[in-house]
């Protein structure tokens, strides 16, 4: 049983298309205050400006209950696609440490398509922090069919990562061998600081 009911993680749902009407928009990443993610996701949809904030479903036990609560994939993280006047809405809800500008906009707004349709495909996914270096591949089969990520080995299970570069974190999927295909030069011999 859901402690709280899923809220709305994106603003528009069309954020991930080439709608004219967020043409005018840049992404900014929102660093927040601890815990404070969906008030500012909150505060962003009541102003109607465009966000982003991927979560995923976390179950645990408690005192016997089993209790699933939908918690942020970027702990401290929401990424905002406004103008100055978007980005200052989300600097006055009091909860935003730092605006960061993004340098190369078509490789975030990839990266978070890839995120966002790992979140809708159905399949379990959690965080991964501290990316270290794995094989690329494509996913080829699938519901998943197309998407990018390194493949690393958890216990016996296959897992596919998706990277947010910028934040040097990424999003995981189970996964099985028949759905992927090696990336030429796949394996990254180089590792990240």
């Amino acid at each position: 049983m859901p402690l709280l009911p899923a809220e709305p993680c994106l603003y528009p749902e069309n954020l991930f298309s080439d709608s004219p009407e967020l043409a005018e928009g840049v992404w900014w990443v929102l660093h927040t205050r601890p815990r404070a993610e969906k008030a500012v996701a909150r505060a962003l949809l009541a102003g109607r400006v465009p966000f982003f904030l991927p979560v995923y479903e976390n179950s645990r036990r408690v005192r016997g209950r089993l209790h699933a609560s939908h918690l942020p994939l970027f702990p401290g993280y929401l990424f905002l696609r406004a103008d100055d006047a978007g980005r200052t809405r989300a600097l006055e809800t009091n909860q935003i440490v730092n605006c960061i500008r993004v340098l190369d906009q078509t490789l975030l707004q990839e990266e978070l398509a890839a995120v966002h349709r790992t979140m809708t495909s159905g399949a379990a996914i959690g965080p991964i922090a501290q990316l270290v270096p794995g094989t690329s591949v494509t996913i080829a089969k699938g519901p998943l069919t197309g998407l990018t990520g390194k493949v690393m080995r958890n216990e016996k299970r296959l897992t596919l990562v998706v990277e947010v570069r910028l934040l040097n974190q990424g999003v995981a999927v189970e996964i099985e061998n028949w759905m992927v295909e090696a990336v030429p030069g796949g394996i990254e011999s180089e590792s990240r600081a």
